[in-house]
């Protein structure tokens, strides 16, 4: 009760308003703006609002990500996820799916859920008994095959994005990545490659189509071994030795749970995903049913799901760009890594390191701060000179005695930082042009500085 006063005060004293809601702290932060603590000004109720900037939206290319989560949370009304109550656009969009084109922000009102996610759950507290973990499980089951029901596939499913209520239930969120069945090929598959490094299915990282439902599983095995056990199955800060892992399946099952629990995640965690256990199986396994009590998805509010057209949000809202001034980090999941292989082909990741003439990538737990700040240093005793200009590094060097810039002795590279979460970045140096040895230089003195392996 201490702590709902706190916040509605907070929402008061800073007086910012949204429509009918006023706005407190901030919850949370995304790729793509904040979640601020909301209350209704009209019925005293909590909400979550989330604020996204459309300018960063519409420069980064995912404005078909924001259209996915809002169309997949219409669709769903799930004791079990994340409630999405309005949507707050600016006026001159004739609909959610229009194409964004205003330099204004986008408000979604969800549900408010104030216990945290399930990765600082049990980061704090350590790993679950077999009944709390089996309560989770099943109501993420329960939620996912709801989803499935309703042809949504979620695409992301991992810890951060299960969020927990005061009663320790759970509440699915983060729909960024979620596609309908409709978007499936003739051949029932698809084929876009995302979501997170230590939870997605073999079969997504090899690239030929896969059944978006069974690589759903998949993810939920991997929570379900995170949940019993306080550490994920698969994981290496090198990230080609850890889609090794995870094309194997390899990885040991703890002797300590029991034998029902170690059966029913190596059915899940399969690599082959024709012969991987399904919900149904899920459902009818005997550890799982143990106190299972199925949950009916019932609506229970009589609101539908409020599409408003709002005068620019910028007037009401504070602005929220950065608090930070300087280079900051590009938020992307692992499979933009991927991308920056050849033809979208991982079987490069797996030969033996080498520096490449024209493209190096690094993975560092370095902050993009620090990254940035060894770099400088690094480069200007080198005699480079350093330029910063949106969001990336770019130092070159002439040749002596020359005014040409593309000399054979001159170098020019640019280096970006791109997230890839859990405290994990990936630097990439591009060589505009110049001299392949100065280049290898000063690769292999960077692998130095930043105590950690590069990646072709």
């Amino acid at each position: 009760m201490m702590r709902k006063r706190g916040e509605e005060k907070e929402a008061s004293s800073r007086g910012l308003r949204l429509g009918k809601y006023e706005l407190g702290k901030t919850l949370g932060e995304g790729n793509f703006g904040k979640v601020k603590y909301a209350r209704c000004v009209n019925t005293g109720r909590n909400f979550a609002v989330k604020i996204l900037d459309v300018r960063l939206i519409l420069s980064l290319k995912i404005a078909d990500q924001i259209k996915r989560e809002i169309g997949s949370l219409k669709l769903l009304r799930h004791p079990n996820i994340v409630r999405l109550h309005e949507v707050r656009i600016p006026h001159g969009f004739s609909g959610v799916f229009q194409v964004l084109a205003s330099k204004k922000k986008i408000c979604m009102v969800l549900e408010y859920v104030n216990g945290g996610d399930l990765l600082k759950k049990i980061d704090l507290k350590g790993k679950f008994s077999e009944n709390e973990g089996r309560k989770i499980f099943q109501q993420l089951i329960d939620a996912v095959s709801y989803c499935h029901d309703s042809g949504v596939l979620h695409r992301d499913l991992k810890a951060e994005n299960i969020l927990l209520d005061s009663k320790g239930n759970i509440k699915l969120s983060d729909f960024g990545l979620s596609a309908l069945h409709e978007h499936a090929g003739n051949d029932g598959l698809l084929r876009t490659t995302c979501g997170s490094p230590c939870y997605v299915a073999p079969e997504i990282l090899a690239n030929r189509g896969y059944d978006g439902a069974i690589s759903d599983i998949w993810s939920c095995g991997v929570i379900l071994y995170f949940i019993l056990t306080g550490k994920l199955p698969f994981n290496d800060r090198n990230l080609a030795v850890l889609y090794q892992k995870i094309f194997k399946a390899d990885t040991e099952i703890p002797e300590y749970l029991s034998p029902g629990a170690q059966n029913i995640i190596r059915k899940i965690l399969d690599p082959n995903p024709t012969t991987r256990i399904n919900v149904a199986m899920i459902k009818e396994d005997e550890w799982f049913r143990q106190d299972y009590i199925p949950v009916i998805p019932v609506d229970d509010e009589d609101e539908d799901l409020s599409i408003i057209h709002v005068s620019p949000i910028k007037d009401q809202v504070k602005s929220f760009e950065g608090d930070e001034k300087g280079i900051k980090s590009t938020c992307i999941n692992a499979f933009h890594l991927i991308g920056m292989s050849s033809c979208f082909d991982l079987s490069g990741l797996f030969e033996e390191e080498v520096i490449s003439d024209r493209k190096i990538t690094f993975i560092s737990k370095f902050s993009p701060k620090d990254i940035y700040e060894k770099i400088e240093d690094m480069v200007q005793e080198m005699g480079l000179q350093v330029h910063k200009s949106q969001g990336k590094l770019k130092f070159m060097q002439q040749s002596k005695g020359s005014s040409s810039p593309r000399s054979p002795g001159s170098l020019s590279v640019t280096t970006e930082v791109f997230d890839l979460g859990q405290s994990l970045y990936i630097l990439v140096l591009t060589k505009s042009f110049g001299n392949p040895s100065l280049f290898r230089q000063l690769c292999t003195k960077l692998t130095e500085i930043l105590e950690t392996r590069e990646r072709h």
